[in-house]
């Protein structure tokens, strides 16, 4: 089977998926993604969990040890 240069795999979807997250995707691999969610109810599933995951951890307030606090446990 031919690889088609437009139409990407579910795993290669995701993968390009997790670099957008982190604004490492290039033009052309958000192109070959948008037609992928297009059409793809898994991948965007992946992507709305993804999404939702990374929202919650930037509002996340979390209170960490102390380095002092930590050495005494």
């Amino acid at each position: 089977m031919k690889k088609s240069f437009l139409f990407i795999s579910c795993e290669e979807a995701k993968h390009i998926c997790d670099k957008a997250q982190y604004g490492e995707a290039t033009g052309w691999e958000r192109i070959k993604l948008s037609l992928r969610l297009s059409w793809c109810r898994v991948t965007r599933g992946y992507s709305n969990k993804n999404n939702k995951l990374t929202d919650a951890i930037k509002h996340a307030e979390v209170d960490c040890l102390k380095n002092e606090e930590r050495s005494k446990i």
